[in-house]
């Protein structure tokens, strides 16, 4: 079963085309990653499904129901890019207000604050003022606003992009938990969080779905079998010579050089191990070290959405 069904979404802001056809389709419990070039049509996607935006045409479905426009809905939480709070309340304040527009008692609301505040890290910051709070603790605290009505889904907006490294950190931990929870749709430009925390993937460009797929089934379909060929310092000035000679291999597509690297796509990892090694004996060229390389979920988006702009 799907928790969201998008069909054919368009949304035009004057004469920009934010949504083009957009079909979607969230599985049930899954960590979606929704990944794109800023401009993509993600944000967009995002506001309609949390009711604070109108497409032109297409369909919404969430779990089943098909729903409209700027219409309240307790099955959905929603986290934006930069999240805002009255910088005089304390995150006890702010989740207390943001429960009673959910319409919980008086008594479900602490309780619910209170097992919130633990949950995102914020138990020891719950009577400080938020105007004090950093980036990270904010964006905290949103995650725990968008969780106080139980929502079946989490709608999240580039959860991390503006984060230091350990707050990254904390932050991706925290909705690998929420996983167990509800279905997370999670929008991002950042590959390599998209590859950690997703089960699932969908890549958008100029406001239309490339692609959607499992992330084991999109890796094994679209990762490209690749070599590292790596040179000590004393020979980097024999890199381009060496790189002329590999491109002429049969089972070498291609070659790039990479500082003392030479990257190498090739059509079959043990062929062309075996026809690398046997040119440079042959050659009588010294290297540190010939690797195989895992490609990575960026290097499969950059292609993807790079053959869709060579092809507008």
């Amino acid at each position: 079963m799907n928790a969201i069904q998008l069909t054919g979404l368009q949304k035009t802001y004057g004469q920009v085309k934010a949504l083009d056809g957009l079909d979607l389709e969230v599985p049930a419990g899954s960590v979606f990653g929704f990944l794109g070039p800023n401009g993509a049509g993600k944000t967009t996607t995002l506001r309609i499904l949390a009711g604070l935006a109108a497409a032109n045409s297409g369909s919404v479905e969430i779990n089943g129901k098909i729903v409209k426009a700027f219409s309240a809905n307790n099955e959905i939480g929603y986290l934006p890019e930069e999240p805002a709070f009255y910088p005089w309340m304390t995150p006890q304040e702010t989740l207390n207000y943001y429960a009673g527009i959910f319409g919980l008692t008086a008594k479900d609301s602490r309780a619910r604050t209170s097992a919130l505040l633990e949950q995102v890290g914020l138990k020891d910051a719950a009577k400080r003022r938020v105007g004090g709070f950093s980036r990270g603790m904010r964006q905290r605290l949103g995650l725990a606003q968008a969780l106080i009505n139980r929502p079946l889904i989490l709608l999240l907006d580039e959860p991390v992009s503006a984060l230091d490294p350990m707050g990254r950190k904390e932050v991706l931990e925290l909705i690998e938990s929420l996983s167990k929870e509800c279905t997370i749709l999670m929008s991002t430009h950042i590959l390599a969080d998209a590859e950690r925390v997703c089960d699932t993937l969908a890549i958008l460009d100029h406001g239309r779905r490339l692609l959607q797929s499992d992330l084991k089934t999109l890796m094994a379909h679209y990762a490209t079998p690749q070599l590292d060929l790596e040179f000590a310092n004393d020979q980097v000035e024999n890199l381009e010579k060496v790189a002329e000679h590999i491109r002429h291999i049969a089972s070498v597509s291609t070659v790039k050089v990479e500082g003392r690297v030479l990257r190498l796509t090739v059509t079959n990892i043990k062929m062309a191990q075996a026809d690398v090694m046997k040119a440079m004996l042959a050659q009588s060229w010294r290297f540190e070290r010939l690797d195989v390389v895992k490609p990575s979920l960026e290097e499969i988006f950059v292609r993807l959405v790079g053959e869709e702009g060579r092809a507008q």
